[in-house]
C-alpha cells in the first residue's frame, strides 16, 4: 500500500509513503514519515483522513480509516515539542521559588527596614499553605501523574509559566508585605480556611490517585472515572473532574484565610480556566462512553 502525505492546509503533495499495509497504524505512518524529514519526529506529527477531521490516534489502523483507492493522509506540523512533566516541573517549581523568595527575602523586595518588621501568624502558615501546594503537585508529577499524550508545543511552556510565576509574585508580594492587614475576623477565618484548605488539598490527592489506578502504568486506557472507598472520591458521583473541584475549593480556603485580593484574583482565573478543562473532558466522556452517569455535571455538583 502507498499512502500519499498532503499538507492540511495547502493541500500539497509532501511525500508518499511505501511499505504500509491495511494493518499499518498511524504510528507506523509516522515512522515513516521521519524516516523521510528528521526533523519531524513523531510526537510533532499529526495526521488526518480529512483536512477538517479530527486528529488520527497512533493506534489507528489504516485498514479501518475507510481511506479511497488511492489512500491520502493529510499532515500537519505541531511544532516543536516538550514533555509534559518537564512542563509540570517547570510551572510549579517556580511558584514555590518566587514565592519563597518573597517570604524569607523581604528586604530584596521591599527594602531593608522590611526585614526587622515582625511577621503575622498567618503570614507563616500562608508560606506553609503555599509551599505545601507546589511541592505536593511536584511530587505528583513524578509518582503519580500518567499522561495521555507524552508531550506538547513547546509555546506552552512559556505561556504556562508566565501565569503561574506571575501569580505567586502577585500574592505573595502581598500577603508578606509589612503592611499586610490580617484577616478581619482572627484565628476563626485563619483556622476555619486553614482546615478547609487542608481538607481540599487532601480530596485533590486523592483524587489523582484514583485517576492513577485507573490507568495502567504504560498505557492510554479510558475508563469512566468511578469512586473508589476513599470517602473524598465520592465527588466523582456528582462530577467527572472532582480534581478541579477541589483544588478551586483549596484556593478559595487560600483566599479566605489570608484574605488577600491577589489570591482571590487567582482564584477565580483559575476557576474559570478549569470550568473550560473540566467542560469538555465531560463531552468526551459523554461521547466516548453511551452509558456515562447522566446526572454528572463537569466541575460545580449541580450546577456546571
Amino acid at each position: 500500500m502507498e499512502v500519499t502525505v498532503l499538507h492540511a492546509k495547502s493541500g500539497k503533495t509532501l511525500t508518499t509513503l511505501k511499505n504500509l499495509n491495511a494493518k499499518s497504524t498511524i504510528g507506523d505512518v509516522k515512522k515513516q514519515y521521519q524516516a523521510k524529514n528528521s526533523k519531524f519526529y513523531p510526537t510533532r506529527q499529526a495526521f488526518k483522513a480529512d483536512p477538517k477531521g479530527k486528529v488520527l490516534k497512533d493506534e489507528d489502523i489504516l485498514g479501518e480509516l475507510g481511506l479511497a483507492s488511492k489512500p491520502t493522509l493529510y499532515f500537519k506540523d505541531l511544532g516543536p515539542q516538550i514533555g509534559w512533566s518537564t512542563v509540570f516541573m517547570c510551572e510549579y517549581a517556580g511558584p514555590l521559588v518566587v514565592y519563597l523568595i518573597f517570604y524569607t527575602r523581604p528586604a530584596i523586595i521591599y527594602g531593608v527596614a522590611a526585614a526587622a518588621e515582625p511577621k503575622a501568624n498567618v503570614v507563616h502558615i500562608a508560606a506553609a499553605c503555599y509551599s505545601f501546594h507546589y511541592i505536593k503537585r511536584l511530587l505528583e508529577t513524578v509518582f503519580v501523574h500518567r499522561f495521555s499524550n507524552a508531550t506538547m508545543p513547546i509555546m506552552n511552556l512559556f505561556k504556562n509559566c508566565s501565569y503561574y510565576w506571575g501569580f505567586s509574585a502577585f500574592i505573595s508580594y502581598f500577603i508578606n508585605h509589612p503592611l499586610y492587614t490580617t484577616p478581619a475576623y482572627g484565628d476563626l477565618q485563619i483556622y476555619g480556611g486553614l482546615a478547609a484548605f487542608l481538607l481540599s488539598e487532601f480530596g485533590n490527592l486523592s483524587v489523582h490517585l484514583c485517576f492513577k489506578n485507573m490507568r495502567p502504568a504504560g498505557t492510554k486506557v479510558r475508563k469512566i472515572p468511578q469512586p473508589d472507598s476513599n470517602p473524598f472520591n465520592q465527588l466523582f458521583k456528582c462530577v467527572s473532574c472532582p480534581n478541579y473541584t477541589y483544588e478551586v475549593m483549596a484556593w478559595i480556603s487560600f483566599s479566605i484565610m489570608t484574605q488577600c485580593l491577589p489570591a482571590a484574583t487567582f482564584t477565580a482565573v483559575g476557576f474559570y480556566q478549569m470550568a473550560v478543562w473540566a467542560l469538555g473532558k465531560h463531552k468526551n466522556y459523554k461521547k466516548e462512553f453511551k452509558d456515562y452517569p447522566r446526572g454528572r455535571k463537569s466541575i460545580v455538583p449541580f450546577l456546571l
